[in-house]
């Protein structure tokens, strides 16, 4: 089976897009991309999490054609392709409708510094204009805001966090969560005080060396 490991991350994690409480049903979507063979897998469209098996992901190329599987993509497939096809640094796409994000989204806020776990996505997370789901509009927009950064969040819809690699991807997405959840939380008290430009600054520098290297 081709991809057969990305195939397994896939699968393992569309389903701790449901344990860890980042989306219900079938909502949200999961990539992995294989640059040395220039192919994505990416989670079969309206799926039951815990019925999908590695087979039901399918494979694609960057041009979004698909390869190998006998599934339809996700109707998000062309938001995954593009950050592959347009950054280098992209190894794993994680989607998801969790709470807290798609509250902000649904303001078309984005998310400022008030916790240094923001790091995870950058200095601050920006908020996307609306497009409908599965519309190149939104691949587009997506692209664009988040740039320079592993996290955005589209206008009434929810997030998409990114990274090196999947555990990046989804760790990233969980903590961008729990930041917008103390955003929320912080303004329904008072007003949040957020971290300087500084602050960020010195908080960027010390994840390059944060957590363990294979």
């Amino acid at each position: 089976m081709l991809l057969q490991e990305e195939r397994e991350s896939v699968v393992d994690y569309c389903r701790r897009l449901v344990t860890h409480h980042l989306t219900r049903g079938t909502g949200g979507n999961v990539s992995v991309c294989n640059r040395e063979r220039g192919l994505m897998a990416i989670s079969p469209s309206g799926m039951d999490y815990f019925r999908t098996e590695p087979e039901d992901v399918v494979v694609l190329d960057l041009e979004g054609r698909v390869v190998e599987g006998r599934r339809v993509p996700s109707s998000e497939v062309d938001m995954h392709r593009v950050l592959y096809a347009g950054r280098e640094d992209i190894g794993a796409v994680v989607h998801t409708h969790s709470t807290c994000a798609t509250t902000l989204a649904c303001l078309h806020e984005g998310l400022p510094p008030v916790h240094y776990l923001i790091g995870f996505a950058g200095c601050d997370v920006r908020c996307t204009e609306y497009a409908p789901f599965g519309s190149r509009e939104l691949a587009r927009l997506a692209f664009e805001g988040m740039r320079d950064r592993y996290a955005v969040l589209l206008g009434n819809h929810g997030l998409l966090a990114a990274g090196p690699d999947i555990r990046y991807a989804f760790n990233a997405a969980e903590e961008i969560e729990f930041v917008c959840e103390l955003y929320c939380r912080a303004r329904s008290m008072g007003k949040p005080v957020l971290l300087s430009e500084a602050d960020m600054e010195v908080v960027l520098e010390k994840f390059k060396s944060y957590g363990q290297r294979d």
